[in-house]
């Protein structure tokens, strides 16, 4: 590289490398309590972790849209493989809303699915 003179104003290009690591497992689940600090206790209901509980903290872009999270509401909630015990809350579904499974597939509310025979 060279030297510049202590007056001269050069551009220097330094390649930048967008690099996003996705190491996160995103699951479903319903907030049972909350807690102060926009915290929430979660139970998984994902069949990957189902009945799991988590601590977990809103976002920061739900903070700064104001998304208020109530208990009984269904969230995403994010969670890294090294804790598995906190989590991150990134979106709450409407009420009319069903999430979609691993598959795909909506999943049915608990309450209109048939028992198996």
């Amino acid at each position: 590289m060279p030297r510049l003179s202590q007056g001269a104003c050069a551009s220097v290009s330094i390649p930048t490398v967008a690099f996003v690591a996705k190491d996160v497992i995103e699951l479903i689940g319903i907030v049972v309590e909350t807690y102060p600090n926009a915290t929430f206790r979660v139970r998984i209901d994902s069949p990957q972790a189902k009945d799991h509980e988590l601590l977990c903290h809103l976002a920061g872009r739900m903070r700064v849209n104001r998304v208020h999270i109530l208990p009984g509401d269904r969230v995403r909630v994010e969670m890294t493989p090294y804790d598995l015990e906190k989590g991150r809350i990134t979106y709450r579904f409407r009420s009319d809303q069903f999430p979609l499974q691993p598959g795909g597939a909506p999943q049915a509310p608990a309450s209109d699915v048939p028992p198996a025979a």
